[in-house]
């Protein structure tokens, strides 16, 4: 997904962030995939990353009720702190992840954003409200497909709750790039969508970058910035 920046960009690397691809993918896949209504609680797995914090705080614009599930202490502060979102779980120092999700969603789940797949996932299958929309959007848990990675078949929890789980790329919505980035401008404007960038200098960084990502270590959208 591309588009041209115009002079009056006050901060270009936006557009490689909330106001790029990852913005325009929590935009879309959130409130098109999902239509989150205030007072639904709505999920997020790596809450703290470039997409998952857009939607977390897109969600709470919407008047939901937002859980982040982040790595590490510092992730999750970054979630209820610079996020805002209601609670935040850290699924790595955890010895039961159900029930730390059962706590924080007493309703049970209304939206899930999907950015893992895997035992996260699996967690929250298990807690669906009745009509519960997925967006699965990333599957970052799953780095190997040879063997096919096998998990808790998951048709039965959906067929319960009458649940619509829905594949999700935001190259279906470049017809409509423009109204995104108005939007989310107007609430960067406002306030109401912080971003948070984490900067490496120089082309030298790349192939640590990558495994940086990899490994979770990036607090914020990793750019390379070249001189």
């Amino acid at each position: 997904v591309m588009r041209k920046l115009g002079p009056d960009e006050a901060q270009p690397s936006l557009a490689l962030g909330v106001l790029g691809l990852n913005g325009l993918t929590a935009y879309f896949g959130l409130l098109d995939t999902c239509n989150p209504q205030a007072g639904e609680t709505v999920v997020v797995s790596t809450a703290a990353g470039a997409v998952g914090s857009c939607v977390g705080q897109i969600a709470k614009i919407k008047g939901c009720r937002t859980v982040g599930i982040a790595g590490g202490p510092d992730k999750v502060a970054m979630c209820l702190d610079q996020f805002g979102y209601d609670v935040a779980i850290d699924y790595q120092n955890t010895t039961d992840l159900g029930a730390e999700l059962s706590a924080a969603c007493p309703d049970r789940v209304n939206v899930y954003f999907d950015n893992t797949c895997g035992p996260i996932s699996d967690a929250v299958f298990e807690r669906l409200a009745l009509h519960a929309r997925i967006t699965v959007c990333g599957t970052a848990s799953l780095q190997e497909w040879e063997p096919i990675p096998m998990g808790p078949r998951v048709h039965r929890q959906l067929l319960v709750a009458r649940a619509r789980m829905t594949g999700f790329l935001v190259h279906d919505y470049k017809d409509r790039i423009g109204e995104a980035v108005t939007q989310l401008t107007a609430w960067i404007d406002s306030g109401d969508l912080v971003s948070r960038e984490h900067v490496l200098e120089g082309i030298d960084q790349a192939p640590g970058a990558i495994q940086m990502l990899y490994r979770g270590e990036n607090t914020g959208k990793l750019i390379i910035r070249l001189d």
